[in-house]
């Protein structure tokens, strides 16, 4: 498990999701989501209002938790792409970097080879995106933790 959560700014996100809208309009899908590994929902775009979003992202999140076992058994070390194909719509899954999860969501309106090819534009754009956010840790200057270390040595150091 990686130690400390993910942040993601405001900034990153309307470019994070100018890339999502970029592959639906390419890949002629549905929606796409973007989950991070725990289940949470970090944003989405396209047509997601018939969607149970939240529930959606956990089970993208356990799907691919029990998908890394399953690789586990048969000697690799993880499965980067799922793919679901229903009678109407499929949906494909990868991973996006160390932490995240981009779903999208199409119908026969397009091939899985297309939405194949633009999802790993949008990966490859959406990692160099969340690649420069800095983890919860170190978002916090070295000032500020220099003086709550003193600080709290203050509290605790006898007088």
């Amino acid at each position: 498990m990686l130690s400390g959560a993910q942040v993601i700014y405001a900034e990153h996100i309307d470019q994070i999701n100018a890339a999502l809208l970029r592959l639906l309009k390419k890949a002629e899908a549905k929606c796409a989501l973007l989950v991070d590994k725990d289940g949470h929902l970090v944003t989405r775009q396209g047509f997601t209002q018939s969607l149970d979003t939240t529930a959606l992202s956990a089970l993208l999140a356990g799907s691919f938790a029990s998908t890394r076992e399953i690789a586990r058994l048969v000697g690799e070390p993880e499965f980067s792409v799922l793919f679901h194909q229903g009678k109407k719509d499929h949906i494909h899954i990868s991973l996006v970097g160390e932490r995240n999860i981009l779903a999208i969501v199409f119908d026969d309106r397009t091939t899985i080879g297309m939405v194949r090819l633009y999802a790993k534009d949008a990966a490859d754009r959406i990692r160099e995106i969340v690649s420069a956010t800095p983890d919860e840790g170190d978002a916090l200057s070295s000032d500020f933790v220099q003086s709550a270390d003193a600080r709290i040595d203050d509290m605790f150091t006898e007088r």
